[in-house]
């Protein structure tokens, strides 16, 4: 496969435990959430989301909420934009948790 180097970064989005909404700073960020949307975590990385996802839980420059609250990637959110370059992933990142925001999730991006 002959794939472009700069085409390393990805966006990923971790569901949370509902468990999260009990932290004052996630509500906080959420004042239009609608109860019946998954809580999530919006990041990206030069990794493979997988590997993110274990290094988070494992405690390695984790996300404190994706360490304590974090469940499992949610593929279907953002595997259509993997890969791309670094500057489109830390745009698509802010994007995503926008548009997820909006669509009624209650979304942590750091």
């Amino acid at each position: 496969m002959n794939r472009n180097r700069t085409h390393r970064h990805h966006v990923y989005v971790v569901e949370l435990s509902d468990r999260v909404w009990n932290e004052p700073s996630f509500r906080k960020a959420n004042p239009d959430y609608r109860g019946n949307k998954p809580l999530v975590y919006v990041g990206m990385t030069g990794l493979d989301p997988d590997l993110r996802f274990d290094r988070h839980k494992a405690g390695i420059q984790a996300n404190r909420f994706v360490q304590a609250y974090g469940l499992r990637l949610l593929p279907q959110l953002y595997e259509v934009y993997n890969p791309m370059p670094y500057e489109a992933a830390r745009e698509m990142e802010v994007e995503l948790a926008i548009g997820l925001r909006e669509a009624g999730y209650g979304v942590w991006q750091a």
